[in-house]
């Protein structure tokens, strides 16, 4: 189900830009990019064959990198042997090459080949950076090139019409298939992508028609160049970003910066005209994230425990192979509520939050959630059911499995980008930065959320509060207080004292006799 308001907020600073997507005001995906960053997904680089690993059935290519690029076998593309001969052509010969739909295609190439004899050290060859460079690996390439655009994808030797899955309706499906049947030219295959339904003839014509010049201009660029050199740069993050995102449930962009503010007016321009007027240019005085709740949910949501309502969270961890993400009830009980209906309840609560951290985090690899055991097979089936729902949002290509009898549940999810790992904690102002605490910003949010777990037990008629003074007079002060408002909201008999001897971000419940709540 679409979220019925959309939003994103850009944040250029001097070494890197940040895109935020907020989907009824809830951070649902972040992106960090350095400026003038170099081997990003979508790059073409003439590499050179630097060393065959017969083992792997891969080769190692020189891009330029500080690592060696990996070519798989796999990722050659059925027609490796057409375009190997194209390409050097292209090199070694600009003159006599011909345009790609009137060439004819050698034999595809065997499944189960070897890159051998196909490659040998010192050869050039064009390539496509999949994956960028993750820890200690280099980039990944493919020969099997693509060119993105807004509703199409072009791939050039390829003849075959693919159709987005995600556009459900048949009669659709067939229109779009027999109308790029009959514009796309002879050696190019096309992916169609969601944002073409419902578009007419002559905008896919258009659109088409310049992914195939982009095509000729990078051919023109190969001639007489020698490896490693970059022949054509993907558009930038941010243009790349909308491009793949944007449609008409957006209802504002906001950047701070006036510059990249009309790069961006210009390229909506180019690929979605009406959408220039949602787009925002922030000339407030705060920063940008801060003003539109932000920072606030990237210091709260990159955290290894993320919380969820009535005292449940998710622990979040990263080993060398695998995420492993745990569901935990915590103080999420109701009375009258049994074990096994409990437990469905919570592991229902984390779907969500689970799928938006991915999302979030950019997770790939294997990541295996722990869910709280349920013996019902209708409740593990309907979570199932429930994660391969919000997953649909999820424009990574991904596989979830039904959940075994234990609780597991194991995704697979690419990743062609780092990982988003953000440290979310600041120095101690009491050890001056020797030890950690929770960001600040999360205290009062924090504290209400215990209150909130103690209001809903209904065992106590008085509740004590005991904070640092500056934590006391922030709740304190004014006619309609923080603590006021929270004695309406949560019905409870609260007062607030302040404690001296504590630490600036300690705090503690206790019942009107002086004995602590432990939470």
């Amino acid at each position: 189900m679409e979220a019925e308001n959309r939003e994103i907020v850009i944040k250029a600073e001097p070494e890197q830009v940040s895109i935020a997507l907020l989907e009824d005001k809830k951070l649902t995906e972040f992106v960090q990019e350095k400026r003038n960053k170099q081997f990003n997904v979508g790059d073409f680089y003439l590499g050179k064959v630097k060393k065959i690993m017969n083992g792997l059935n891969a080769a190692f290519i020189d891009i330029g990198h500080e690592r060696d690029a990996f070519l798989h076998y796999h990722d050659l593309g059925p027609n490796f042997r057409t375009f190997k001969g194209y390409i050097k052509t292209a090199i070694q010969h600009p003159k006599n090459i011909l345009p790609l739909e009137k060439i004819n295609f050698y034999p595809e190439i065997d499944k189960n080949g070897r890159i051998s004899d196909l490659l040998r050290p010192g050869e050039s060859v064009l390539v496509q950076i999949s994956k960028e460079a993750i820890n200690n690996k280099g980039p990944r390439l493919t020969t099997e090139v693509t060119l993105p655009g807004r509703h199409l994808v072009l791939v050039p030797f390829s003849n075959k019409v693919s159709i987005s899955q995600k556009i459900k309706n048949k009669e659709e499906r067939e229109r779009l298939r027999q109308l790029i049947l009959s514009i796309k030219p002879r050696n190019f295959g096309v992916i169609v992508r969601t944002a073409a339904q419902g578009k007419k003839v002559a905008v896919l014509d258009a659109e088409l028609r310049e992914l195939r010049q982009k095509w000729s201009d990078i051919v023109k660029k190969i001639a007489n160049l020698k490896p490693p050199r970059l022949v054509q740069s993907e558009i930038d993050r941010i243009s790349a970003y909308l491009r793949d995102v944007l449609n008409t449930s957006f209802s504002a962009i906001y950047v701070n910066d006036q510059a990249l503010y009309y790069e961006i007016k210009d390229y909506l321009a180019s690929i979605a005209p009406g959408s220039q007027r949602i787009l925002r240019y922030y000339t407030g005085k705060a920063d940008i994230f801060d003003y539109y709740n932000v920072s606030k949910q990237v210091k709260k949501l990159f955290q290894r425990i993320v919380p969820l309502k009535k005292g449940a969270y998710l622990i979040i961890e990263k080993t060398e192979a695998l995420y492993v993400i745990d569901v935990n009830s915590g103080n999420k009980t109701g009375s009258g509520i049994d074990q096994e209906t409990n437990a469905f309840e919570v592991n229902m609560l984390a779907v969500e939050e689970i799928a938006r951290q991915m999302r979030l985090r950019d997770m790939g690899g294997i990541i295996v959630v722990d869910f709280i055991d349920m013996k019902d097979q209708a409740h593990r089936e309907a979570v199932y059911k429930a994660m391969k729902k919000q997953m649909q949002k999820d424009r990574a290509k991904h596989s979830i499995l039904p959940l075994t009898k234990f609780g597991l549940m194991q995704i697979t999810r690419q990743r062609v980008r780092p990982e988003i790992s953000l440290l979310n904690f600041e120095p101690c102002p009491v050890c001056n930065g020797t030890g950690q605490v929770t960001p600040t910003i999360l205290i009062i949010d924090e504290i209400e959320s215990k209150l909130q777990t103690i209001s809903e037990d209904g065992k106590y008629s008085k509740i004590l509060l005991k904070t640092h003074p500056f934590i006391h007079a922030y709740l304190t002060k004014g006619l309609l207080s923080i603590a006021a408002k929270w004695r309406f909201k949560y019905k409870v008999n609260l007062k607030v004292l302040p404690d001296k001897n504590y630490f600036f971000l300690e705090y503690n419940f206790f019942t009107h006799k002086g004995e602590k709540i432990n939470i």
